[in-house]
C-alpha cells in the first residue's frame, strides 16, 4: 500500500505569489499535495483570493485544505476586510452588564470567531490556524504578546474553546497552537530552538491545561511547537517527539484530531535537524501533516525523504490520511455567502473597544492643546506578524485631537528624555510616548523625565518599560485606533482589564 501513496498527501506547502501559476499547479498535481497555507504575498483582493481558492480546489480536489493565519490583531493576512481584534483584547474584555465581574465575556469571543470564519468562508478558505492557546507568562516573550488570551491558563482555555467553537460552527476548522506551549519562552522559534524548563507538575498546571481541554473537547487540529520540554522529552523538541505527540497527546489524552507541525523552515528545526530528516521524524513522532514552507527545492527535499520512509515501510500513512480526509469532509473549501458583513464589522469595533485597558492613573491630555508625540518611525514585519504602525500613520490618526508635534525616532537609546521634557514644558504640551512594535524596547533615561501618558499600541509588556500611566489598545489596527481616539476624546472609556499577571491596571 505504501508504494502507491505519494508523500505529498502528508505535506502542506506555501505558494510563491497571488495566482496559481501553471508550474505550481503542476507541482501540486505531481506530488498529490492537498494542503496549502496562504500568506500576505498570496493575497491582493477579495476577488483575487476567491479565484485563488477556487483554482486550488480545482487542482487539489474535494480534500483540499486551504489554510491561513487569521488570528486577529497583528497576525491577519487580509487588509480589505475589517480587522478582527487580537485575542488579548478578547481576554481583556469583561461583560459590561456586570462590570464588577472578572469573568471573561466568552459570548463575545465566540461571536468574533464566528464572524472571522464568515469572512474566511466567503472566499473559500476552510482552515484557520487559531486559536493560540499559549499561556503568556513571560514578559520577555518575543513572539506571543497580543497573540495570547492572557497569563491565566483557565482563562486561556475558556476563551480558546469559545473561539474554536465560533470558527467550527461557521465552517472553518480551528487549530490550537503552539502545543505544548510557547508562552514561557524568551526566544523566537523562528530564529532559535527554545527550551522550557518547567517540571511536569508545573506544565500540567500552566502550559498543558488549555491544550488538554481542547483535546478533550475534540478540537479539529493541533499545531506543534518547535520547543524542547525536558520534563516531557529530554532531547527532542515537541514537533519531533514521540513521547509528546504519541505518548502524551494521543495516548494519555486520547486525542483523535489532526496533528500538524509548525513550519519546518523555522530555524529551530532547519538549523538543528534538517528539513528532510526532520519531516520523517515528525511523522514517526505522531504528526499527520508536515508544514514544508519555503523554496521549491526544499519542498522537494522534504518530499523525497518522506517518500523514502513510506516506500521503506517505516511509516503507515493510513491513520493520517483518514484524519486529513475527515477534516476536509467536515470543513469543505467551498464558498459560503457572507451577508452579515456590516454587523460583523460593528462586532469587531465593539470588541476592540471593550478590550482597551488603562494601567495606572491615566489623566487625559486636554483636547486641542499642544502635545508632543514620541514614536518610532516605522515598525517592520517580523516573522509571522505583519508590519506595525508608522509614525506618520499614528500622527494622522490623532492630529485633529491635539495641536500635535511629532518626534520620530529610529533608535530608542538615542532619545534625550530631559530635552524632550523641556521641549514639551516650554510649549505647555503634554508629552506622549507611543510604543508601536511587537518587540519591547528600552528607553535609557526615561525615568528622569517620564512622559505624561504612554500609548501602548502592540506588546502589552511595554508598559513595564515606561514609567507612566498607559492606555493599552491590545493592537494597532484601525479599529483599535478608533477606540483609542474615543477614549482620548472623552466619548469612550477604557473598559478592559489586562489579563496578564501584574498588569491588570
Amino acid at each position: 500500500m505504501n508504494q502507491v501513496i505519494r508523500a505529498g498527501r502528508l505535506l502542506m506547502v506555501d505558494l510563491p505569489g497571488p495566482t496559481l501559476d501553471p508550474d505550481t499547479a503542476s507541482h501540486l498535481r505531481q506530488h498529490d499535495i492537498r494542503a496549502v497555507c496562504l500568506f500576505r504575498r498570496n493575497i491582493v483582493s477579495e476577488a483575487q483570493l476567491t479565484q485563488l481558492c477556487a483554482a486550488l480546489r480545482g487542482v487539489m480536489g474535494p480534500e483540499a485544505l486551504i489554510a491561513v493565519d487569521q488570528e486577529g490583531g497583528g497576525v491577519v493576512r487580509t487588509d480589505f476586510w475589517p480587522f478582527p481584534p487580537s485575542v488579548l483584547a478578547l481576554g481583556a474584555a469583561r461583560d459590561p452588564a456586570r462590570p464588577e465581574s472578572v469573568q471573561p465575556d466568552l459570548t463575545q469571543t465566540c461571536e468574533v470567531a464566528a464572524a472571522n470564519a464568515r469572512f474566511l468562508r466567503s472566499v473559500g478558505l476552510n482552515w484557520n490556524f487559531a486559536p493560540v492557546l499559549d499561556v503568556n507568562v513571560n514578559a520577555l516573550n518575543p513572539v506571543i504578546g497580543d497573540r495570547a488570551f492572557g497569563s491565566d491558563p483557565g482563562l486561556v482555555a475558556r476563551h480558546g474553546l469559545a473561539y474554536a467553537a465560533g470558527l467550527n460552527d461557521y465552517g472553518v476548522a480551528a487549530c490550537a497552537k503552539h502545543f505544548p506551549g510557547h508562552g514561557d519562552t524568551d526566544q523566537d522559534s523562528h530564529l532559535a530552538l527554545p527550551t522550557v524548563n518547567r517540571s511536569r507538575h508545573e506544565l500540567e498546571a500552566t502550559e498543558l491545561l488549555p491544550f488538554r481541554r481542547a483535546a478533550e473537547a475534540g478540537i479539529p487540529a493541533i499545531m506543534t511547537a518547535h520547543i524542547v520540554f525536558p520534563a516531557l522529552d529530554g532531547q527532542l523538541p515537541a514537533t519531533l517527539s514521540p513521547a509528546i505527540l504519541t505518548g502524551l497527546l494521543r495516548g494519555e489524552w486520547g486525542y483523535e484530531g489532526v496533528i500538524i507541525t509548525d513550519s519546518m523552515g523555522m530555524q529551530a528545526i532547519d538549523s538543528n535537524y534538517g528539513r528532510g530528516p526532520a519531516a520523517v521524524q515528525a511523522l514517526l513522532a505522531g504528526a499527520d501533516l508536515v508544514m514544508a514552507l519555503g523554496r521549491r527545492e526544499v519542498q522537494l527535499e522534504t518530499i523525497a525523504a518522506m517518500q523514502a520512509a513510506l516506500d521503506g515501510g517505516q511509516y503507515d500513512p493510513a491513520p493520517s490520511l483518514a484524519r486529513l480526509a475527515g477534516l476536509a469532509a467536515r470543513y469543505p473549501a467551498q464558498l459560503r455567502l457572507h451577508v452579515e458583513r456590516h454587523t460583523d464589522a460593528l462586532l469587531f469595533n465593539r470588541a476592540w473597544a471593550r478590550g482597551l485597558s488603562a494601567v495606572g492613573k491615566v489623566v487625559l491630555p486636554p483636547l486641542h492643546r499642544p502635545a508632543l508625540l514620541v514614536v518610532r518611525r516605522e515598525e517592520a514585519a517580523r516573522q509571522i506578524s505583519e508590519a506595525g504602525l508608522s509614525a506618520p500613520h499614528l500622527k494622522a490618526a490623532l492630529d485633529d485631537l491635539y495641536d500635535l508635534t511629532l518626534h520620530e525616532f529610529g533608535d530608542p537609546a538615542a532619545l534625550d528624555w530631559p530635552a524632550l521634557r523641556a521641549q514639551a514644558d516650554a510649549s505647555g504640551a503634554a508629552l506622549l510616548l507611543a510604543t508601536t512594535g511587537r518587540l519591547r524596547a528600552t528607553f535609557p533615561g526615561i525615568e528622569t523625565a517620564p512622559p505624561d501618558l504612554h500609548l501602548c499600541l502592540w506588546n502589552p509588556y511595554a508598559v513595564l518599560d515606561v514609567p507612566a500611566p498607559a492606555l493599552v489598545t491590545c493592537g494597532f489596527r484601525p479599529e483599535a485606533l478608533a477606540a483609542l481616539r474615543s477614549v482620548l476624546a472623552g466619548t469612550g472609556e477604557a473598559m478592559g482589564r489586562l489579563p496578564l499577571a501584574g498588569l491588570e491596571g
